[in-house]
């Protein structure tokens, strides 16, 4: 009995001393250890004492159209802050008060701070990340409670939120408002850097105004705080703590199909929008508010007019197949020609629709009929802009070959595209000669320092690889318009064009309007390689606009399955395009970096379409847009999902 009792007791005493262990050990998650200056100790930064460490914030787009993401909001947190605390104590030998600031930083899409050839000095591109402070900027350096030179530790504890535009630069503001929205904040992870300095060091100006101020300018520009702190000048500042916080924020989009569509007051009256709305469609303030996605109305170019052959057909659901195409190609007059463009609604809602219950939108070309001959795009595009991230879609677009693997004339497009070609969204400047300035402009179009366009896409169509180029263009026999012998006219394609005969090209694209700063710009047919494999790159020539890169992929694997994924990883320094049958089975099938190619740094937004492209756009294909038949059915998309992480 007593050897019991004594090993209760010992169990009873290791408990009593291991429980606080564990509390402390809870307590301290995500909490800085001590650091030591001269005239005090910091320890116990938390960041974010309100928010779980490791979950993700998902921007929330209620208000975003009118003041920005902002991070967090009150349906986030009680109060739509970040909680912040810290523990300090005075280790001097009277009461004083202590300074201290928190900054913040997006850590996934940034430019290192320091230089990658001299490390001493700020890199030359880490001004444009992501950073801020207090959102009142002239709000320098915040003052502690008189700290008591008692040798206990004393909490300090505040708020702050993440922001648009954090540097309040006047080129994002109209008038006297600053337009948050244009500079909107990154997804991806977040770190959090407390600086706690004494008194004296404010007073005397040792902290440079640029840096208290993160607002200021320089002679030479913006002053990184992470690049000043963390290894610069107040690095080594005497009474000073810098600490970064382990505890990381990671933030996502989810922009959800099912929360409407809005009609843009630019792409049809208010009339007209209120005559034809549909459930959750419409120009109403509460879509306004709320809805992540408006009807998308393509620019038709006039001089882009198609002389059609006037045949209405089911390419996917009939049986259509290259002998029809031959024939119906030869043997209708140009007198029986329908001279069109590609169209657009006429009316909104009509081939645009958000599922609320399912959270998809349905994209729909509708039929043609004689007498009404329409080959008409259709899409959707996101409303909130955004810089970088890795943007990506599940859809169910159409199929664009049927079981003969005859093309229905559309390209499935995934695009990114400047959000406004305004001042306030300048890409960074082409010092070498210059960008072309004008989307439209051809050859003899001026050069500029900067400009608003930018462009990178998914295009996915029926056509030819570029590269290597002895595939451009291809060796297609014609024959002759004698219809009473069928070898003399339904000619085979070349074999390289039968090779992928089922397949279908994924078209990888970034419009860098023609910037030489890269140091390996080229024109025509070149290898990229990345990662072990290689993409050839193809640019017509010195002042063509883009860069493109093609790869051959299965219709019925991409359009023919429940769903598909397809993703744009823009980065600062590259992208890359991925596609696959989920989120974790993506592969790479597009690869440029800024060796190659100028990477836009401007807001862009997404793009979803459907579209009848002029096949003159692509040189060498098989297939004319002219050839094809008018739609005898409906051409429907779905799409699912779109984040942006």
């Amino acid at each position: 009995m007593t050897e019991f009792r004594l090993k209760t007791y010992h169990i009873c005493l290791l408990l009593i001393l291991f429980i606080p262990l564990i509390l402390a050990g809870c307590g301290q998650a995500g909490r800085s250890a001590e650091t030591i200056s001269e005239q005090f100790v910091l320890r116990d930064f938390d960041p974010m004492i309100n928010w779980k460490a490791g979950q993700t914030l998902s921007l929330d787009y209620t208000e975003a159209m009118q003041q920005g993401f902002i991070i967090p909001t009150t349906r986030q947190t009680k109060d739509g802050f970040f909680d912040f605390e810290f523990s300090v104590k005075n280790t001097g030998t009277a009461p004083q008060k202590f300074l201290y600031k928190i900054y913040y930083q997006n850590e996934s899409y940034k430019f290192p701070e320091r230089g990658q050839i001299d490390t001493t000095k700020q890199h030359p591109d880490c001004w444009e990340n992501f950073y801020g402070s207090w959102e009142d900027v002239n709000v320098t350096f915040a003052e502690t409670e008189v700290i008591p030179a008692d040798k206990d530790f004393h909490k300090v504890s505040g708020k702050f939120r993440i922001v648009g535009n954090p540097r309040d630069e006047k080129r994002y503001f109209s008038g006297n408002t600053n337009d948050r929205w244009k500079r909107n904040p990154r997804v991806g992870d977040y770190s959090f850097l407390l600086v706690v300095t004494a008194e004296e060091n404010i007073k005397t100006n040792k902290i440079p105004a640029a840096v208290q101020n993160i607002s200021l300018l320089t002679p030479t520009g913006f002053i990184h705080p992470y690049f000043y702190f963390l290894y610069g000048e107040g690095a080594r500042l005497k009474n000073t703590i810098v600490q970064k916080s382990a505890k990381l924020l990671k933030v996502m989009a989810n922009a959800d199909p099912g929360a409407g569509i809005y009609i843009n007051p630019n792409a049809f009256p208010k009339e007209v929008a209120d005559k034809y709305k549909a459930d959750r469609c419409g120009q109403d303030s509460a879509l306004y508010r709320t809805a992540a996605f408006e009807q998308f109305m393509h620019y038709i170019d006039p001089s882009t007019k198609m002389n059609n052959i006037p045949v209405i057909e089911d390419i996917l659901g009939g049986e259509y197949a290259r002998l029809d195409y031959n024939w119906n190609k030869r043997f209708y007059r140009k007198e029986e020609l329908i001279a069109i463009t590609s169209t657009v609604a006429k009316r909104p809602c009509e081939t645009v629709v958000s599922d609320p219950v399912n959270h998809k939108i349905t994209i729909r070309n509708p039929k043609s009929e004689f007498g009404n001959w329409q080959k008409q795009n259709v899409g959707v595009i996101t409303r909130h802009g955004m810089t970088y991230g890795k943007w990506t879609v599940k859809c169910k677009l159409t199929e664009l070959l049927n079981k003969n693997n005859m093309w229905n004339g559309l390209t499935n497009a995934i695009w990114l595209i400047t959000q406004a070609q305004a001042d306030w969204n300048f890409r960074r400047d082409c010092n070498n000669g210059g960008y072309m300035a004008n989307y439209y402009g051809g050859q003899q179009d001026q050069r500029v320092k900067n400009v608003g366009y930018s462009e990178i896409d998914f295009e996915i169509l029926k056509t030819v690889p570029y590269c290597p180029s002895w595939v451009l263009p291809p060796a297609y026999s014609y024959g002759i318009d004698d219809q009473y012998n069928v070898q003399n006219w339904n000619v085979p394609f070349p074999e390289e064009i039968l090779a992928d005969d089922a397949n279908i090209t994924v078209a990888c694209t970034n419009w860098d309007m023609a910037c030489w700063d890269p140091a390996e710009f080229h024109d025509n047919c070149y290898p990229v390689t990345w990662n072990g494999q290689t993409f050839w790159a193809h640019r017509w020539d010195k002042n063509y606009r883009a860069l493109t890169q093609k790869t051959q992929e299965p219709d019925n694997e991409l359009f023919g399955s429940e769903y598909y994924y397809f993703q744009i990883d823009w980065e600062p320094t590259e992208i890359i395009w991925r596609i696959g049958p989920s989120k974790d089975k993506l592969r790479v099938v597009g690869y440029m970096n800024d060796k190659v190619t100028s990477i836009a740094n401007n807001q862009m937004l997404l793009i979803i379409t459907q579209e009848y492209h002029n096949t003159k756009w692509w040189i060498g294909s098989a297939y004319s847009q002219d050839n094809t038949p008018f739609p005898g059915k409906d051409y429907t998309g779905e799409i699912y999902e779109v984040t942006v992480e």
